[in-house]
């Protein structure tokens, strides 16, 4: 027979797995929706836009070799 103290680790120990499985699951399932980068009316014009970064390759930059 095993001990009281030696069950109840074991029982805490399977209980706490399982309830990292659940909770896991349960955040894929509820966690944040996809979403559009560019809602639908998107100015990129607009004055809160976020400014487009020009391509580096084009510069002709060949300081890798």
């Amino acid at each position: 027979m095993v001990s009281n103290t030696s069950q109840t680790k074991t029982i805490r120990a399977r209980r706490q797995k399982r309830q990292g499985k659940r909770r896991k699951r349960l955040m894929r399932l509820t966690g944040t929706p996809t979403f559009p980068v560019h809602p639908p009316g998107y100015d990129p014009n607009a004055a809160d836009a976020k400014p487009i970064e020009p391509k580096s390759a084009e510069t002709g930059d060949d300081t890798k070799s």
